[in-house]
């Protein structure tokens, strides 16, 4: 099953290092962030598990939930957790399901066979609270995922679903946004941004960030 953008996040029931899981009740109104990982005990992803747990509040704010994924059981989960606090110098505090049957891992194509064809690929999901994917990406296995894009990826979803813009290239909260093409009624761009903005081509009109 290929997954794509605007897609319905396949729910399911799983089960996970803090019990039985059935996904969209678990997410309920929140947004979420699913992401994958081949096996437990592997050493960039001990580092991704523990920042994510560094990260709670920040996910937090943004009424985020994190949910991880592994193919090794749920005893196999809890030694690594405790291996994940050790050396991270923090405290798991989201579940990582145990795919063990590879149920959700087909359910999300996570399972690639010109990578391997028992472990999962490193890919991460978000998912509005209409339970819409919108975004994902797979990493290399070498690379560890950057968490800051992440919560960046959040904040322009969640800003651009309330106000009619766009963010640019490396925007970042505060910076200028983009009112989209799609807006061209004088009246209503005012009411919109009554700051005004600067056209930098009629197709290109930037203005302070609303909110």
């Amino acid at each position: 099953m290929t997954l794509r953008l605007g897609d319905i996040a396949p729910d399911f029931q799983q089960h996970s290092s803090e019990g039985d899981i059935s996904f969209h009740a678990w997410l309920g109104n929140s947004w979420g962030v699913l992401f994958s990982h081949p096996a437990d005990f592997t050493p960039v992803c001990t580092t991704e598990l523990g920042l994510t747990a560094k990260l709670k509040d920040d996910f937090a704010r943004r009424n985020a939930k994190v949910i991880a994924l592994s193919v090794d059981p749920v005893a196999a989960h809890l030694e690594w957790i405790q291996d994940i606090n050790d050396t991270q110098h923090t405290t798991v505090n989201f579940p990582i399901l145990a795919d063990a049957d590879r149920k959700v891992s087909e359910l999300y194509d996570l399972i690639h066979p010109n990578a391997s064809s028992t472990h999962t690929v490193r890919s991460v999901f978000v998912i509005d609270p209409a339970k819409k994917i919108r975004l994902i990406i797979t990493y290399p296995a070498s690379t560890g995922r950057n968490f800051n894009e992440l919560l960046r990826v959040i904040d322009s979803l969640q800003l651009t679903d309330q106000h009619s813009v766009a963010t640019p290239g490396n925007w970042q909260q505060g910076d200028e946004v983009v009112i989209v093409p799609s807006l061209q009624d004088e009246a209503l761009i005012r009411q919109k941004f009554p700051h005004g903005y600067r056209a930098l081509k009629p197709y290109l009109r930037l203005t302070p960030q609303p909110g």
